[in-house]
């Protein structure tokens, strides 16, 4: 798997104004010859257009990328935080030889990104983007009539859908109910589609649908044993008449109706709290090791939630870190580790737990100069066997904005 990880340096790329690194040109042989391929190198990267606040992008952005030899970059990878599983690229026009726009997707997570050009030529990774979610849709939760397209004959569709944010594995998921009306219906389907391409990833099949019975269907951000990419998802409910009249909730494209944003992990902290000094960084000098989490600080008692669900890989105490407890993270390659909780955690070893539910809180156990959350992120095989910790500020400054 590529290592996509965030940097290790705090600040590494705090806004979305980034130094970038650039690699030296590439070349090849064809025919005997040698045939020159630029690569594109990236100098600046800025959002031009729907920003955040303070320029900062978010899906649905236009980013200004400027550097030299871009005339022939006809894609953009943003390449998130963990390996090639959140990946997300999309088609550029080919600009001029130093400045291309290109649009951020809704799915488009925090990362480095990468450039391509039609003849090969490829970039080296930036330095990460902060990318903010996109501006929620429109909440639905109470069942509403659809804007449709309805041809005559059709039946009459109200639908709802329960949330407007989701977190993979999370309990309870994201609920998608409707109610039929007028012509019966001998067909139904239930789509759910990705924003970010407009392509089905899973499709519901509902049977002896009754008129004016409210019918739910409920989904855990996964498909199969994988988790779906961050993004934004639409539910689109298709109802068809015994004479082969339609009707939908929604128009194709429609990003709004019926829709959710999907996440992958929530901030653990579910209370006010602050990122500390420099001692609390990765990599900040202790008695004998260096710091190998970051650190978060709150008022002791402040609840504390599971940034991802899994399988609780170890609880203990230990005289430095307390009471602590670590979950080999759900669909992931990551294991998430929680130190200096107030008591032990009610979970115990092998128990499974879902992303939001809470597992103890903020404490001063061990040894703690403060009540805070220590928090680690190791890559595989995992904690203490075989992996290696990395700086988990990017992707906590991450899951905060969102959560």
């Amino acid at each position: 798997m590529r290592d996509t990880r965030l940097p290790a340096k705090r600040g590494a790329c705090a806004l979305i104004l980034c130094a970038l690194v650039a690699a030296p040109a590439a070349s090849g042989q064809s025919g005997g010859g040698t045939v020159y391929v630029a690569t594109p190198k990236m100098s600046k990267v800025t959002c031009l257009r729907k920003c955040a606040s303070k320029q900062r992008a978010r899906g649905g952005s236009v980013l200004k990328i400027v550097g030299t030899e871009l005339a022939g970059v006809n894609q953009v990878t943003y390449l998130g935080s963990y390996g090639s599983g959140d990946d997300t690229a999309v088609k550029v026009r080919a600009g001029s030889d130093r400045r291309i726009n290109a649009r951020v997707p809704i799915g488009a997570v925090t990362g480095p990104i990468a450039l391509a050009t039609s003849a090969g030529g490829r970039s080296a990774p930036s330095k990460p983007v902060l990318i903010l979610p996109p501006l929620p849709p429109e909440p639905n939760a109470e069942l509403s009539p659809v804007p449709g397209p309805r041809v005559n004959g059709a039946p009459r569709l109200e639908t709802g859908t329960s949330r407007t944010k989701a977190f993979v594995g999370a309990r309870p998921g994201v609920t998608f109910s409707f109610r039929l009306s007028g012509a019966s219906a001998t067909a139904l389907k239930v789509e759910l589609v990705s924003a970010a391409d407009g392509t089905a990833v899973k499709t519901w099949t509902p049977q002896e649908v009754a008129a004016e019975q409210v019918q739910s269907i409920s989904w855990d951000g996964r498909l199969g044993r994988s988790a779906a990419k961050p993004g934004r998802y639409s539910f689109r409910l298709t109802a068809a008449s015994a004479d082969g009249a339609e009707a939908r909730n929604s128009q194709s494209g429609d990003i709004d109706r019926d829709s959710f944003d999907l996440y992958d992990n929530i901030f653990p902290v579910r209370g006010r709290h602050d990122f500390g000094g420099a001692g609390a960084e990765f990599g900040s000098g202790r008695a004998g090791h260096s710091h190998q989490g970051h650190d978060v600080f709150a008022k002791c008692g402040t609840r504390m939630v599971a940034a991802r669900g899994g399988r609780i890989k170890f609880k203990q105490f230990h005289a430095a870190a307390g009471h602590y407890i670590v979950i080999d993270g759900d669909g992931t390659d990551l294991d998430y580790i929680y130190m200096h909780l107030d008591q032990p955690s009610p979970f115990g070893e092998g128990d499974r737990v879902y992303t939001g539910q809470t597992i103890g809180a903020v404490g001063d156990s061990g040894n703690a100069r403060g009540c805070h959350l220590h928090f680690e992120l190791w890559d595989a095989p995992g904690w203490y066997d075989g992996g290696e910790p990395f700086d988990p500020l990017p992707s906590l400054q991450a899951w905060d904005s969102w959560s």
